[in-house]
């Protein structure tokens, strides 16, 4: 949620906050609000698909800073969408405003998106560090407001919804908390902070009621209501100048004493045909803004979630604890109760087909997998992806499944029962791969490397082996940051790591200062993004028959963009790890398993490419030589006619 403008009219108004030292206390905390700050705040590229490590290190540091001055912290993150939908009209414009950004980031205009992977990247990094958290059933601010009110501690957010929710421990923006200023004082280390002062804010505005605000929030138009409904009334409250109109609202609204008294003032600014629907409208929105009945500390204490319109809803208990753990993504519920999601725009090329359409077969077994319609039924789901610069609908049909994996013992039900191997098979089979070919391959890559071999046959148009090159050089030097930042496998490792590390870090400071950008390789990265997320929940919904890959070091943007650009001009890139015989045996396989399932004009295309380059060189050496040959007959010449003279 989130009210248009009311984070900067507060803002400018320090007077409506007061100081706090935050130390030995809960902290509530929006995770959504707090992931986008952090990400952003990282220096983390997001124009190349996203460096995700210095995000989940920014994470884990703001957590140990927390932890560090005995703050507790419990994160409540979005769910998905409420049955009714109400918010579909706000996320299709914020769908159509991401993939304007994200156009804008690809012919180098300025602005940010968030990149693909950067939640589940998020969750990964709450888990690592051991921070308490909640996916709630749909969106969060209620439970987040619930929680905090029984346990009398802050909240901290971005959302402007939590200046208008009666909060008992008051509401910190993300903002204006200083964790990275924490400091030791003579009660121990805290970390400034502001606190919103609601009563002041109030008072500022001749006395207002708290309980009026939530009137003002709607009449302000927020996520579910259009204020164009209450243009005559907001016509006539405006004052002159900045925030007019919202100056003007609360001043009129300071006349009231209930809520009741107020709506009924404001329907007398609607047409008659219209106030019913308005009343009805207004009434059910400001049940928005009342704490939810949902016991979070149940969850945290006990490990049990119960929501009336989760437990609603039919499905299985084992899936409605996983959601719930962050163990399902929001995408899974969306399917499962609306039948329709949105597929975000990356800053890809606008002028080919959606990055998302190399995924579309790991989808349609997914829809499968979640709807089991019977034969001859509807088994269509909506999707809300780019088509050319535009968000536009369409209808995707689920696959049919083959046998075994259409029977009784693949529903949802029964889905955790069935043998890991099965489960195991029908995700590789959907990736195009067999479980022997990855048996080289360590565990935890096994996952990401399945998908690259999807990634190479379903691209549209076709990766080049560039590409595969470069992500698989990105994926090895992951696993050598991964191998020499850990204590516990370094000694496990030949010192010959620690020297190939090292050189990638010289490597890594000269050739990751420039700041080109090849729209034709980010399309391809992009893809390959979207087919490793739609494997990740595939994989999520079988109950994860293949181990889950560390995402902070599996991509890095800028550095995959920058081997790519290395590769197309310096072939020798390709021996980067030269010094280490673990690493770069580890690329062989890697490189092996893939080119093993591709297509042989995948490789052979490649061949002739690279023949037509080194004629083309020699041609040019050819021309070069001559034009030297000439160039020293005519200095010869001029020499001679020199001396004549």
């Amino acid at each position: 949620m989130g009210v248009p403008g009311l984070t900067g009219f507060i803002g400018e108004r320090g007077a409506f906050f007061s100081e706090l030292r935050v130390r030995d206390t809960k902290l509530v905390i929006d995770g959504s609000s707090l992931c986008y700050h952090l990400f952003f705040s990282s220096a983390a590229d997001f124009r190349r698909g996203g460096d995700y490590g210095p995000f989940a290190d920014a994470a884990g540091d703001f957590f140990a800073v927390l932890r560090a001055c005995g703050v507790a912290a419990f994160v409540v993150l979005d769910g998905g969408r409420e049955a009714a939908d109400r918010k579909l009209g706000t996320l299709r414009e914020r769908a159509a405003e991401r993939l304007r950004r994200a156009h804008g980031l690809s012919r180098g205009d300025g602005g940010c998106v968030l990149p693909l992977l950067a939640r589940h990247v998020f969750v990964q990094a709450l888990r690592r560090a051991a921070v308490p958290f909640v996916q709630c059933w749909a969106e969060a601010d209620r439970e987040v407001a619930a929680l905090a009110n029984r346990w009398g501690c802050p909240v901290l957010s971005l959302d402007s919804d939590f200046y208008i929710f009666e909060l008992a421990g008051g509401y910190c923006p993300l903002s204006a908390f200083g964790w990275q200023d924490a400091r030791g004082e003579r009660l121990g280390r805290c970390i400034p902070a502001r606190r919103f002062e609601a009563d002041s804010f109030c008072r500022h505005f001749g006395c207002l009621k708290r309980s009026l605000l939530p009137l003002f929030a709607v009449l302000s138009g927020n996520d579910y209501v259009d204020v164009a409904v209450f243009e005559e009334l907001l016509g006539k409250v405006r004052l002159p100048g900045k925030h007019g109109r919202m100056r003007g609202l609360l001043g009129w609204l300071a006349g009231f004493t209930t809520p009741e008294e107020a709506v009924d003032a404001v329907l007398k600014h609607v047409g008659r045909r219209r106030r019913d629907e308005v009343r009805e409208l207004l009434l059910h929105t400001l049940q928005d803004y009342a704490p939810s009945d949902v016991n979070l500390e149940e969850f945290f204490q006990e490990g049990r979630y119960r929501c009336e319109e989760a437990e609603a809803s039919g499905l299985p208990p084992w899936l409605l604890g996983a959601f719930a753990k962050g163990e399902l993504a929001p995408l899974i519920r969306n399917i499962l109760t609306l039948r329709s999601t949105f597929l975000h725009v990356q800053v890809e090329d606008m002028r080919r087909p959606s990055a998302h359409s190399a995924a579309l077969p790991i989808r349609r077994v997914l829809y499968a997998l979640l709807l089991r319609t019977p034969p001859g039924a509807d088994s269509a789901v909506c999707e809300f992806n780019r088509v050319q610069k535009s968000i536009k609908k369409t209808f995707v049909q689920a696959a049919s499944l083959p046998m075994p994996f259409c029977n009784d013992g693949f529903s949802l039900d029964k889905l955790v029962e069935v043998p890991m191997s099965c489960r195991q098979l029908l995700l590789l089979e959907t990736l195009g791969v067999k479980m022997s070919l990855l048996e080289s391959v360590p565990a935890h890559l096994q996952l990401p490397v399945a998908v690259t071999c999807c990634w190479t046959r379903c691209s549209e148009p076709k990766v080049s082996l560039h590409h595969l090159k470069a992500l698989l050089l990105m994926i090895v030097s992951g696993e050598l940051h991964r191998i020499t930042n850990d204590p516990e496998l370094t000694v496990l490792h030949p010192e010959d790591n620690s020297i190939a590390y090292n050189e990638l870090l010289k490597w890594k400071e000269e050739k990751l200062q420039s700041k080109d950008f090849d729209l034709d390789a980010a399309h391809g990265f992009c893809q390959w993004q979207c087919c490793l997320e739609m494997g990740l929940y595939l994989n999520q919904l079988l109950c994860r028959p293949l181990p889950e890959p560390d995402l902070a070091r599996l991509y890095c943007g800028t550095l995959v963009h920058r081997l790519y650009q290395e590769l197309k001009s310096t072939p020798s890139v390709e021996n980067l790890f030269s010094s280490s015989p673990e690493m770069t045996e580890l690329y062989q396989v890697l490189f092996n398993t893939v080119t093993s399932t591709v297509s042989p004009d995948f490789l052979q295309k490649k061949i002739e490419a690279k023949s037509a380059s080194c004629k083309k060189k020699k041609a040019k050496a050819f021309r070069c030589a001559v034009s030297e040959t000439q160039h020293l007959c005519d200095v010869n010449k001029f020499a001679s006619l020199s001396m004549d003279d």
